[in-house]
């Protein structure tokens, strides 16, 4: 991937708010080339200690995506507000942009 295109996909990662989600798509799309499969690997590649919400990312389908991390993911979701419903999707008036 092309540090260019890292950079964006961080960038639009840092700003997320608390207490809502975006989808890998909508971030590709506020990238110049990036496609919700890059936008995953970039998450996928985040350092130890990095401190970005990668959490706050979810599936166009507004369900965690299949992942080691999704109970993390879950709880910290939950901890910001975020409650997925009894399908296990985060709520549409939580989408951010």
């Amino acid at each position: 991937m092309k540090p260019a295109l890292r950079e964006q996909i961080l960038t639009v990662l840092a700003a997320i708010p608390p207490g809502r989600v975006t989808t890998y798509g909508r971030i590709a799309a506020m990238t110049e080339g990036g496609t919700p499969r890059l936008v995953a690997r970039a998450l996928r590649d985040l350092p130890e200690g990095h401190g970005l919400p990668w959490f706050r990312v979810i599936t166009a389908s507004r369900k965690l995506a299949d992942h080691p991390g999704a109970a993390e993911q879950r709880d910290r979701l939950a901890a910001e507000g975020v409650g997925l419903d009894a399908r296990g999707r985060a709520p549409a008036e939580r989408l951010w942009p």
